[in-house]
């Protein structure tokens, strides 16, 4: 009998585990097949995401590769990130069809726009870095090159320096997502975070500090959208709110309208009078 329960109760964990592990290879081969489709094109990606800082070199000015496989390894490693951010979707479905099954219906259908709204925004805030911060950064640090100086970044310093700041925003543009999650498992209310707000503001600002360069342009460039994306998931999180203050007021009148419903019908059933027996 012990033998019996012993097994019983390591079979769910062993399935779990197994399931985890065919989730994570799914996950590795999706990632393997993006650079593989990827790696021919590995040279022509990092002139892609070189562009913001070429625009603004000095004429005649080129980058340099200081490493001596730094013009092999640079766009290898850019690649490899490349298919991982692609790779997000499935990754994120591996990990959603692991989950799931814990789940209740509710919170299914809460987690499910959760999860596309999560990739969306990390996208959005990869695509802000590339489109709106870089130009500007970039051309901040052209025009305050000392004279004399030549402008001639590496490669590598280049590639690092750019895929804190893609990890930083798209980091940062995930705080809708996580205020809703702290509003709605009831973790904080929205009183006390709108009561928080200063130290949300300062929050972002060293949140900024950390994760991106010691320099205030980028810092604030991060720390107002993290600050405006706050304030959006605050708004939704407390419409959210509403509305599920609502359907509970409105199931609990539907109890109370059935319990009076019952209530009437067992005194209907005891004021009418007994039938007589032949």
């Amino acid at each position: 009998m012990s033998k019996q329960s012993d097994s019983d109760q390591e079979m769910p964990l062993v399935s779990h585990l197994t399931e985890l592990r065919a989730r994570l290879l799914r996950s590795v081969i999706a990632i393997l097949l993006l650079f593989a489709g990827l790696f021919y094109f590995s040279q022509d990606i990092y002139t892609l995401v070189a562009a913001p800082l070429r625009a603004y070199l000095p004429a005649g000015a080129t980058m340099i590769a200081t490493g001596v496989a730094s013009p092999f390894l640079t766009p290898f490693k850019l690649t490899m990130m490349v298919a991982l951010f692609l790779s997000m979707p499935v990754i994120l479905h591996q990990v959603w069809g692991f989950i799931a099954p814990g789940l209740y219906k509710h919170e299914r259908r809460v987690a499910i726009p959760l999860l596309i709204s999560s990739i969306l925004l990390f996208y959005g805030g990869m695509a802000f870095a590339y489109f709106v911060v870089f130009p500007i950064m970039f051309g901040f640090f052209a025009s305050v090159t000392p004279e004399g100086v030549a402008m001639m970044t590496d490669i590598g310093q280049y590639l690092d320096f750019v895929l804190s700041l893609f990890f930083a925003f798209g980091v940062a543009f995930e705080i809708p997502v996580a205020t809703f999650l702290l509003v709605w498992i009831g973790v904080v209310d929205i009183a006390t975070l709108r009561k928080s707000r200063p130290y949300v503001v300062v929050g972002c600002f060293a949140v900024g500090m950390v994760l991106t360069p010691p320099d205030v342009l980028s810092q604030t460039l991060l720390a107002v959208p993290m600050w405006l994306l706050f304030e959006a998931g605050l708004l939704f999180g407390g419409l959210i709110k509403r509305r599920d203050e609502h359907q509970q007021e409105a199931d609990a009148l539907a109890e109370e309208a059935e319990a009076e419903a019952a209530t009437q019908a067992t005194e209907e059933q005891g004021d009418q009078p007994p039938t007589s027996q032949p």
